[in-house]
This record gives C-alpha cells, sequence and structure tokens, in this order.
C-alpha cells in the first residue's frame, strides 16, 4: 500500500510540471495568435499595437481550455520520464507499490485540473472570447472594405414582408449584430428596401438599428440615427442560430438548452459544448494513462524515441477524433451525449487494457 508521503510527493511534483507547462503553452499560444491577429488587423485604421495586445489576451484563455489535454499529456509524460531516469519508479515498484497506485495521484491531480478548467478557466475564457469578439468588430468597422455577412443569414416574416438578415460579427450571445443588413422583401418576392447598420439590437418585439444607411433601388436614400424595424424572432432562436457556444459559460448552458428545446430547437450547438466540458476532467484522466503506457518502461539511456513518439501521436490522434465526432455533435448526426463522451471511454479503457496486458500479463 503507498503511503500518504509518496502520494503527495508525486501529486506535487505533477502539479508543479503542469503549472511550467501550462505557462509555456500560454506564451507560445499569446505570440502566434499575436502574429496571426497583427497580420490580419494591421490594415486597419483603428489599428494598434496596445489595442490588438488586450485582444489577445482576452482570446487566449479560449484556446488554452482547448489545448489543456496536451497539458495534461505532457506533464505526465515528464512526470513518468523523470521518475524513470532517476530509477525512482524502479525503487516504488520494487516496494511492492502496483502500477495502479502510483498512478492514481496523477489521475486525480489530472481530474482536479479538469474540473478547474471547467469551472473557474471556462467562464473567464467566455467572458474574454466575447469582449474580444465585440473589440475585434469595432475595429472592423472602421474600414468599410471588410464588409459583408460572416455570421449565418436567419429569415423573419412579419405581416406581408420578409426580412433576410446578415451580419459581420455577432456579438453578446447573438443578441447584437456588428455591421448588419436587413433586405426587406414584398409580398411579390421583390427587394424592395436595404437597410445596413453598423449595430442591431434584438429587443422585445423589434430590431433596434443604430446608424442605418437606407437604400432603395440600390441608391442610398438617407441615413437614420435610429430605426425600429419589428420582428417574431425569439431571443432563444437567434441565439441558437447565432450565438457561438464557446462564448456561453458551462452554468449558463443548461438554462439555454432547456429554454430552446422548450421551442422546439434542436440546440446541438449548446448541449455539445455542455458535454464537452463535462467530459474534460474525464479526458485528462485519459491522457494520463496514454502518457503512462509508454513512459513506465525502464532503460538505461533513457527512454525509447518510438515509444515517446506513440504517446504524443495518440494523444493528438485522441485530440483530432473528439474535435471530428464534436463537428458530428454539433450537426445532429450523432447524439450530443454520445459523441462528448464516446473518444473519452474508449480512450479510458484502451489505456487501462493496455496497462494490464502490460503489467499484471
Amino acid at each position: 500500500m503507498m503511503g500518504w508521503t509518496l502520494g503527495r510527493y508525486l501529486f506535487q511534483r505533477y502539479v508543479v510540471i503542469t503549472i511550467w507547462l501550462f505557462l509555456g503553452m500560454f506564451a507560445l499560444v499569446f505570440i502566434i495568435d499575436f502574429a496571426e491577429f497583427s497580420t490580419r488587423m494591421s490594415g486597419l485604421p483603428d489599428f494598434s499595437f496596445i489595442k490588438t495586445l488586450g485582444i489577445v489576451a482576452l482570446r487566449v484563455p479560449m484556446f488554452m481550455l482547448q489545448t489543456v489535454p496536451f497539458v495534461a499529456l505532457f506533464s505526465a509524460m515528464a512526470l513518468l520520464v523523470s521518475l524513470n531516469r532517476r530509477s525512482e519508479l524502479v525503487i516504488t515498484r520494487a516496494a511492492g507499490i502496483s502500477v495502479w497506485q502510483f498512478l492514481l495521484p496523477l489521475g486525480v491531480a489530472a481530474f482536479l485540473l479538469g474540473i478547474i478548467m471547467i469551472v473557474a478557466f471556462n467562464p473567464l475564457a467566455a467572458a474574454g472570447l466575447a469582449r474580444s469578439q465585440m473589440y475585434e468588430a469595432d475595429m472592423k468597422a472602421t474600414d468599410p472594405k471588410r464588409a459583408g455577412a460572416t455570421v449565418p443569414w436567419i429569415r423573419q416574416k412579419t405581416d406581408d414582408t420578409d426580412t433576410i438578415i446578415g451580419a459581420q460579427a455577432s456579438l453578446n450571445q447573438g443578441m447584437e449584430l456588428a455591421g448588419a443588413s436587413f433586405f426587406r422583401i414584398d409580398s411579390d418576392g421583390n427587394i424592395f428596401e436595404r437597410l445596413d447598420a453598423s449595430r442591431a439590437y434584438l429587443r422585445d418585439g423589434y430590431w433596434e438599428l443604430v446608424d442605418v444607411d437606407r437604400y432603395k433601388d440600390g441608391v442610398q436614400e438617407m441615413n437614420i440615427p435610429d430605426l425600429q424595424i419589428p420582428t417574431n424572432l425569439r431571443e432563444e432562436f437567434v441565439q441558437e442560430r447565432l450565438a457561438r457556444p464557446e462564448t456561453i459559460p458551462l452554468f449558463e448552458l443548461p438554462s439555454k438548452i432547456e429554454v430552446a428545446q422548450s421551442f422546439g430547437l434542436r440546440a446541438n450547438a449548446f448541449s455539445m459544448q455542455l458535454h464537452s466540458l463535462l467530459a474534460l476532467p474525464p479526458l485528462l484522466v485519459a491522457m494520463t494513462l496514454i502518457a503512462a503506457t509508454v513512459s513506465l518502461k525502464f532503460t538505461r539511456l533513457g527512454q525509447s524515441v518510438p515509444l515517446i513518439l506513440g504517446g504524443v501521436v495518440a494523444g493528438f490522434l485522441l485530440y483530432v477524433v473528439s474535435v471530428l465526432v464534436k463537428a458530428f455533435g454539433t450537426s445532429g448526426i450523432v447524439p450530443p451525449v454520445v459523441a462528448a463522451w464516446f473518444p473519452v471511454v474508449v480512450a479510458i479503457f484502451l489505456g487501462v487494457t493496455f496497462l494490464l496486458y502490460r503489467e499484471d500479463g
């Protein structure tokens, strides 16, 4: 039976390595995203170095939430390789401690890391991403060449008028549109009016348009500071169509799903995001098991490079499969619960099976 001292030692070493890897990954992601964002936005009139730093700093937490499975994988591999090179694992196993006992502190640490990520880090990342989208939309609004809808088009029908709505960006969980365009169609199917607004806000029963350019027959007639367009669209429908699930914190997702489904909407994207977050702690445990399958073999000259590369490839394949199945769950091809949990469960069983075969025959 492994004592408390050894368990605490392994737990603390795992935490320290994870913190350093997390900080290193944060710096790497920040530099890459800053270079990409600066290249994409450098031609805008409102571009500035300080503003770009702030926007990238708001975006990075969401990227880190997506890369945390690799942090767990590399942390476990680094710790086990270090223990092997210093013969600590050999001494531990010679003392009669099984692989399951000294992997327990690592699994607990990985699970707690996942809990921290979804409970504390996810709301921060969601708020940061939503805020960065607002700042990015403000920057793009200063360049008319950036016009054009980039969010899904939606259609509403009021009385004898149809309106097709598009926008450059969807903000505030779909309740605010930046660079919005409203094409109004009469009963004969002809576009009789186009309204371009710098901002459009969904209110109770109407769209509030700000700084509106009105066009008729392709000719701009006037600029209107404020305009209201009647709508029968529900807030839940617009959120389900336009809001990015990543911008909604974990604790708000269940209520969003429940309300959307009460209006007959599938809310697959929200359900997929919810179950993906809930499956994150077990996913980190699965990454730890994958690391153990390639890092436990003792060699005099260090770990075998093919084994280490095999662990990295296995972790990468698990992540790719998770992302691919997530796309299926979001589109409704696979139930979100199955799409989120199936790769994790399979990875855990494969890791346990491999370790049982290797350690216990």
